[in-house]
């Protein structure tokens, strides 16, 4: 049988047991101590009912709303180490969202869905692996299924945690990561892997629009009517393009298999293809030649010298397509030293000469996927 209870209370009374005795409780700890104490609900409060956007609220006006929001709570649930969708969602549903408890007690945990956490207002610490690290204001973490991790807030911070079905994911956003870009293929790649442990994380320093999505979507996702999941999941698109958009220079990834940043290089290449070579790259980073190519044959699926031809020619057809500038000045934007060097590659790749693309592709913006 369900029982119920505010946010602020079952967040009051976690933070009054921490005080009190100086120790922690998990989610579904405190919720059977509050069951035995006769403090939840049978029947569930009204919540307040609202139409309106809350990207003008201040952090505290929004936490207020959150205050006001109801949890259902199941006593008795047992504490796994593996939580599975069925746990978590409510029917129906493709994601939830909620505002993550303060105070608990740290518990590594794994789960078989996408965890976003995102710090909308001061710090909290992120276990990941048996590694600590802190996140800040700003930060945004995404946690590939199957990975062992916590999160541990210790003051009045506030993180907002977005769980979302791998299905949904899969189904949703895979379009997202389909660009051309280097860091969106990277960013499909590694999250889909879910034999090992990977998180990626953004920061957004000016995150105004993000903390609009974030709380948009939480009021969907407690809302029953028929638009509420449609409508959470169209934030959430919103929240990918948004990342994809304006934070991708900020992206960092963590792969256990590797033990090592890896995006960051990926981010070089993105933005030096142009005049880079495998020396320049190697020396960058402190890799051997030999060592940086198995990395890079690992994580894109092509060697180096494939890779940087791929990257021009993606641009190569951006140029072509969208603007009318010479094919000399093309040649020369993408990283070629002439313009016969140029065409000779692009008439190898797509059999034709770059003049005749553009004929053939004149008004169009073709979906160039060269990672496919």
């Amino acid at each position: 049988m369900p029982y119920y209870i505010t946010y602020g209370e079952f967040q009051k009374h976690m933070k009054d047991y921490y005080l009190r005795t100086g120790n922690r409780m998990q989610f579904p700890e405190m919720s059977d101590y509050l069951y035995k104490k006769g403090l939840l609900l049978e029947t569930s409060p009204e919540s307040p009912a609202s139409s309106e956007l809350f990207g003008s609220m201040t952090d505290d006006e929004f936490n207020r709303v959150v205050d006001s929001m109801v949890l259902t709570l199941n006593p008795s649930q047992t504490l796994n180490f593996k939580v599975a969708e069925t746990d978590i969602f409510p029917t129906a549903r493709d994601a939830f969202i909620i505002r993550h408890p303060r105070y608990t007690r740290p518990s590594t945990h794994t789960h078989n869905y996408f965890e976003i956490n995102y710090v909308a207002q001061g710090t909290c610490t992120f276990v990941f692996e048996k590694t600590n690290r802190v996140l800040s204001e700003g930060e945004l973490c995404i946690i590939a299924p199957s990975s062992e991790h916590d999160l541990v807030i210790d003051d009045d911070s506030t993180v907002f945690c977005i769980m979302l079905r791998k299905s949904t994911f899969d189904t949703t956003f895979f379009s997202l990561m389909s660009r051309k870009d280097l860091l969106s293929y990277f960013f499909r790649t590694i999250l889909q892997d879910d034999s090992h442990a990977n998180y990626l994380l953004f920061f957004a320093e000016n995150n105004t629009w993000l903390k609009t999505i974030v709380r948009n979507a939480m009021g969907e996702s407690y809302k029953n009517d028929v638009y509420s999941n449609t409508c959470c999941i169209s934030w959430i698109n919103l929240l990918f393009s948004n990342l994809l958009r304006n934070y991708s220079k900020t992206l960092q990834f963590y792969n256990y298999q590797m033990g090592s940043d890896f995006s960051l290089v990926l981010q070089y290449i993105q933005h030096n293809y142009q005049t880079l070579t495998l020396s320049s790259l190697a020396e960058m980073f402190h890799y051997s030649e030999p060592h940086l190519c198995t990395l890079i044959k690992q994580n894109t699926g092509h060697n180096f010298t494939e890779l940087i031809k791929r990257l021009r020619m993606a641009d190569a057809v951006d140029y072509l397509t969208n603007t009318n500038q010479k094919i000399s000045e093309i040649a020369e934007q993408i990283g070629y030293n002439s313009a016969d060097h140029f065409s000779r590659v692009f008439r190898g790749t797509y059999h034709m000469s770059p003049q005749e693309y553009r004929k053939v592709h004149a008004g169009e913006k073709e979906d160039f996927r060269p990672f496919t």
